[in-house]
């Protein structure tokens, strides 16, 4: 069996992925049709003031299929409600690479104790901080940690720079 990318539906991609398994379990081709994968990751962000955990698509409008290519394995996954084609030069499906596919399988078994922070900051980004003592006060994004979840920025203070210390969530864009 080799890996093959199929074009589905963006934000269909779980139910394409139930549709496709649960039709080759009534037609009988659970043997050639292995692993569906939809790649997701969860995100943490704070939005109108609460923290949500989110999760996003790591490839959106894609799945990868585990599958022995043949004509009836073709026709059951094009005649599948909600997938496009296979991706490949004039739709003729072009199997992955082992290293592709040993990438996607370390991302696939990735499980992650913490969601990912979402930081929508750089360096050099004008910001306001809501939050905290310095609240009210402008400055500009010096620094962004994503793993601490901190961003370094410096605010005027009585006509000097000041570097301050702040969560990603107390600064909001200018």
């Amino acid at each position: 069996m080799q890996w093959y990318v199929v074009r589905v539906q963006t934000g269909k991609e779980e139910q394409v992925q139930a549709n496709l398994l649960r039709r080759a379990r009534e037609v009988g081709m659970e043997q050639k049709i292995g692993k569906v994968l939809v790649l997701s990751e969860k995100v943490s962000e704070i939005r109108g003031g609460a923290k949500r955990v989110t999760e996003r698509k790591s490839y959106p409008g894609y799945v990868f299929v585990e599958m022995e290519l043949d004509d009836s394995t073709w026709f059951l996954i094009r005649e599948t409600p909600g997938i496009g084609d296979f991706v490949g030069p004039q739709m003729k499906p072009v199997p992955l690479e082992a290293g592709e596919v040993d990438r996607l399988m370390v991302e696939a078994e990735k499980v992650e104790e913490k969601p990912k922070l979402q930081i929508n900051f750089k360096v050099g980004d004008g910001v306001k901080i809501k939050e905290g003592p310095f609240q009210n006060f402008d400055g500009v994004v010096e620094e962004v940690i994503p793993d601490k979840g901190l961003v370094n920025v410096v605010v005027t203070i009585f006509g000097r720079p000041t570097p301050v210390e702040l969560e990603y969530w107390q600064v909001e864009n200018l």
